[in-house]
């Protein structure tokens, strides 16, 4: 706790009359991207596997917290007591199964219980507005069906859910046909809300596939990259031969 301390008297150095220029200049407002971006650092660094970037990536985001704190605090708005006196009474609330008398036989059971009571305090007439917009696309879609299913609006199994996809298929196929740029638009936003709907029932998550389907992609492109450096001329291979690159990575 004292290293924890330590940090907030840091934060309030830095924002000081002698600290830092940069940090006096800060918002809340600008420090959302940062926020956004440290948060993906963790990500990152959890699925890399390596220790110490994860250890150094989750200081980062701890720290963007205490400095937001900061800044409401010179605000007089709130603190970092606040926060934290917000988060116990809320893991208390949400964890009837643990710290009342209701039960949870086990995971799902467990994170029913978490919405039900969620759902209660925020009082929203839906629980998908407790998703925020500002989501990647993929994750928030793969929220919004699992909130969906949560209150049994849900397919039966993934070949339930495989045939909406194959239906999504076709109805895009017939605005591609129609040339209707608003129609594709849309057809195919079904499409990948569907596919998402697909992931969720297969248990796979459908933004981390879809990373690594990127990076696999982006790893097998960068061969093509080194042996078109070799022909010293960026267009000296054709795309037959790149394709044929493309082939023999893929197989490896």
């Amino acid at each position: 706790m004292k290293k924890f301390n330590d940090l907030i008297k840091l934060s309030r150095h830095l924002r000081g009359h002698d600290g830092c220029p940069w940090d006096r200049e800060q918002s809340l407002e600008t420090l959302t991207s940062f926020i956004i971006e440290e948060a993906y650092e963790v990500v990152e660094a959890i699925e890399s596997r390596n220790t110490e970037e994860i250890i150094e990536e989750l200081g980062d985001l701890l720290y963007q917290i205490i400095f937001a704190c900061q800044i409401s605090y010179e605000e007089n708005k709130f603190d970092i007591d606040d926060v934290m006196d917000q988060l116990h009474d809320k893991l208390v609330r949400r964890h009837p199964h643990v710290f009342g008398d209701k039960k949870a036989k086990n995971a799902e059971e467990a994170l029913k219980r978490w919405h039900s009571e969620k759902h209660k305090e925020k009082k929203r007439k839906t629980t998908l507005l407790d998703i925020p917009r500002t989501m990647p696309a993929l994750l928030r879609a793969q929220r919004v069906g699992e909130k969906a299913s949560n209150v049994g609006f849900d397919w039966n199994d993934a070949g339930e859910v495989l045939k909406k996809v194959e239906e999504e298929i076709s109805e895009l196929k017939t605005a591609i046909d129609n040339g209707n740029n608003d129609e594709i638009n849309e057809e195919w936003g079904d499409l990948v809300f569907s596919m998402v709907n697909l992931a969720r029932h297969l248990k796979t998550d459908a933004e981390y596939s879809a990373h690594e389907a990127i990076n696999k992609f982006v790893s097998r492109f960068s061969h093509i990259e080194e042996a078109k450096e070799k022909n010293e001329r960026l267009d000296g291979l054709s795309l037959e031969e790149m394709d044929e690159i493309w082939g023999k990575v893929k197989s490896t």
